[in-house]
């Protein structure tokens, strides 16, 4: 089964909650950041044990695993571009195809237990990283490939939106 890739452009989350999983970007401090992406980190656990966590819930929608795999890859991805932001003035973030990490990488095909582990370690190095940037240095930019800009701080919150947003897909009660 094909999924459809998502060519949507999120940065609108940083303006208006997202009418689908209700994350308010104006109402995330910067500080909390770091606790909140631990606390998604261990929501997944009990997912990631689920017996049905292989199963789509139709032809065009990721299985809770597929989902896990990518919000860990989502959290090494946005520790990159913290760093990139950090250590260089203005810089461009590198591309990234969501979709076809998702097919090369056989997402739906890995282990639970093993994403589960390096989900957790790479939310230990993103709440590490987030943690530890100064309030100086919020307003360091980045920009992406399509002209989006962010700050440090936008690029904390909007991050922390597609954490939650994939928390809400798979939760039962939200479909």
């Amino acid at each position: 089964m094909a999924i459809i890739p998502d060519r949507k452009d999120w940065t609108w989350v940083l303006a208006r909650p997202c009418p689908e999983c209700g994350f308010d970007a104006a109402s995330v401090r910067f500080d909390d950041i770091p606790t909140r992406i631990l606390e998604i980190a261990a929501a997944w656990q009990p997912v990631l044990r689920r017996a049905d966590v292989t199963v789509r819930p139709d032809e065009h929608t990721w299985s809770p695993l597929e989902y896990a795999a990518h919000v860990r890859d989502v959290l090494g991805v946005f520790t990159t571009r913290l760093d990139l932001i950090l250590d260089e003035d203005d810089p461009p973030f590198p591309n990234w195809d969501q979709d076809a990490t998702a097919e090369a990488e056989r997402y739906n095909e890995q282990d639970p237990g093993a994403v589960a582990d390096e989900l957790a370690d790479a939310a230990e190095s993103a709440a590490e990283a987030f943690g530890s940037v100064s309030p100086d240095d919020l307003g360091r930019q980045g920009r992406r490939s399509d002209g989006a800009v962010f700050t440090i701080e936008s690029l904390g919150r909007y991050f922390l939106h597609d954490l939650e947003h994939h928390m809400h897909d798979v939760m039962p009660e939200s479909r």
